[in-house]
């Protein structure tokens, strides 16, 4: 599917939007503690998606069955991977965070070839997946297969929030496909922060909420941005451009994270990271398979 120029601009938003989430990540913990970080992305980011879905009037679940697997969701791809990424990035660098979470695509379709009989792991995408992992490892160094520090742990942290991503889409498309995405999106926010708030106040503390008005702006950023309107934008862009255009803001994200981060906090990575990427870049391209289809014999 060719994408219009609406989709291209919508793809980039995303990208500018979730490849500066990194950094703002790193610049609220600074600030605050990783779960308070974390429970206010989600606590804030679910009231604007209630405004919005009830001005939309969209209808919402009532039954036991699909609330759980909403819960269950919010566990997966909110709570448990926001709360590994910003323990993460208390010691990591943002644009090397950024990196790692483009290994979300790498994971999805091995997981989902797994779990999925619909799925199959075709040898372009096994080859593309066998590539991504080359590139982990090359990212994370062969210190992290030796012996664990904090920065390997960190790393590990990061890679366990992508894999919790890609079973959470498995476990959205087997249970929460009759759903409007905003609602679920909805759904799976509330759950996570009702689950962060109790637990962040017994771990860390009460939720901070007399700061300074730089940090109140990066949080309404953060919650109001980087999640509600992102999610918005994100489903949008599946409806228009299909998934497969649209995981090209995987690939995007990464070097908006990395020039923020070199910008703003003036990071270094080391050589190994950019190298890990470029491996783990040309897996999604293989995954993807576009690029391929173009070549064959026979198509424009």
């Amino acid at each position: 599917m060719a994408l219009s120029p609406r989709a291209w601009a919508l793809l980039l938003a995303l990208s500018l939007i979730w490849g500066s989430s990194f950094l703002t990540t790193t610049e609220l913990l600074d600030v605050m503690a990783p779960l308070h970080v974390v429970t206010h992305r989600v606590l804030w980011a679910a009231v604007l998606l209630w405004g919005y879905v009830l001005l939309r009037r969209f209808p919402l679940p009532r039954d036991a069955r699909t609330l759980g697997a909403l819960f269950l969701m919010g566990l997966g791809n909110n709570a448990v991977p926001f709360a590994l990424q910003a323990f993460a990035q208390t010691t990591i660098e943002s644009g090397l965070a950024g990196i790692l979470n483009a290994t979300t695509a790498i994971f999805g379709p091995l997981v989902a070839a797994i779990f999925l009989a619909d799925e199959r792991l075709r040898p372009g995408r096994a080859a593309g997946v066998a590539l991504g992992f080359a590139g982990i490892v090359v990212v994370i160094g062969p210190a992290a297969l030796s012996g664990i520090d904090p920065r390997s742990l960190a790393q590990l942290a990061m890679l366990a929030s992508t894999l919790s991503y890609a079973l959470s889409s498995v476990w959205a498309r087997r249970h929460l496909g009759h759903l409007r995405p905003e609602v679920a999106a909805l759904g799976m926010l509330t759950a996570s922060a009702l689950t962060l708030l109790p637990l962040s106040w017994l771990v860390s503390g009460p939720l901070p909420l007399a700061l300074p008005g730089p940090t109140l702006a990066a949080i309404g950023y953060y919650a109001g941005v980087v999640t509600a309107l992102a999610y918005l934008i994100y489903y949008q862009l599946i409806r228009t451009a299909g998934a497969g255009n649209t995981m090209l803001v995987t690939l995007l994200i990464v070097p908006v994270a990395v020039s923020l981060g070199a910008v703003v906090r003036a990071e270094a990575l080391p050589l190994s990271a950019y190298a890990g990427f470029g491996l783990i870049a040309l897996g999604l391209i293989l995954i993807e398979g576009r690029l391929l289809r173009r070549r064959a014999p026979g198509r424009v």
